[in-house]
């Protein structure tokens, strides 16, 4: 059975995360859910309803996000991962799987090497877990665009082109237009903040490390986290598997919705699961 929607903050020490947890009551198992830099706990909407009927689903703000506070930055994967064992702490999560995109993806990866029994499957979607030195400069380059333009804004253009397919957006205005009000929400600091830790990632070499069912899903029209990259990261991870969604960009879960719910219906509500 399902319960209502419950809205909250987690206290950080000097800042706050907005939570909110819904689908079935104490005793079921939890999901996290973590969001795509630029984006909020909003962009899983496509999927809520399929993780609710089988999960107490975990949905939260990165720092400098949707409803959250932003601390000063820069900030480390470190950091990240310490929000996330916050918010299951606040939502009384002893153990959760855990699904996150771009950011989210890996930060969740981060969880999995930090704090390995509070995590139990994971789906990783459009992440990375190097830091070549072409991805180190896209983030300068982002964040030299936004303090000349005066925001985030500065930046949507080029940031849509990467995260939805041409023919999504033309026929999409209102998820698009959803996206883009949800980005705008992203603060300066929060960006920048988020973009700093995403220079120093460096996990790749620690993926057999992880003693989880991890799940990567790539699209195989993104740039930021290449199938092929993706398709390391699995090699790589004792526990794992690949899934590649040919007509995908970086935003999987909003470009492909019924494709990336096959997926994650069949990784995280399963029958036996």
């Amino acid at each position: 059975m399902s319960g209502g929607l419950d809205q909250g903050h987690v206290d950080r020490g000097g800042f706050r995360l907005s939570v909110a947890v819904s689908g079935r009551r104490e005793g079921a198992p939890a999901l996290l859910v973590s969001n795509s830099l630029g984006a909020s706990m909003r962009m899983w909407a496509p999927q809520l309803a399929l993780l609710e009927s089988r999960y107490r689903v975990i949905r939260y703000d990165t720092r400098g996000h949707g409803g959250s506070d932003s601390p000063p930055g820069p900030y480390s994967f470190d950091d990240l991962v310490g929000d996330m064992l916050a918010v299951l702490d606040h939502a009384g999560a002893g153990r959760a799987d855990v699904l996150g995109l771009s950011l989210g993806g890996m930060t969740a990866l981060g969880l999995g090497l930090a704090a390995p029994g509070r995590v139990g499957r994971m789906v990783v979607v459009a992440a990375r877990a190097d830091n070549p030195p072409p991805f180190v400069k896209s983030w300068d380059d982002r964040i030299a665009a936004i303090h000349a333009g005066g925001g985030v804004g500065a930046i949507w253009p080029g940031t849509l082109e990467r995260w939805l397919t041409p023919e999504f957006q033309a026929a999409n205005p209102t998820a698009v237009e959803d996206l883009r009000r949800e980005f705008l929400r992203t603060t300066v600091a929060g960006y920048e903040g988020c973009a700093r830790a995403l220079q120093g990632l460096n996990y790749l070499g620690r993926l057999g490390e992880l003693d989880h069912e991890v799940t990567y899903v790539a699209g195989a029209q993104d740039m930021g986290a290449p199938a092929d990259a993706m398709r390391a990261m699995a090699a790589a991870t004792p526990r794992a598997s690949f899934h590649a969604i040919a007509e995908a960009a970086h935003i999987v879960n909003v470009n492909v919705t019924e494709a990336f719910n096959a997926i994650i219906g069949e990784v995280l509500t399963g029958a036996g699961q």
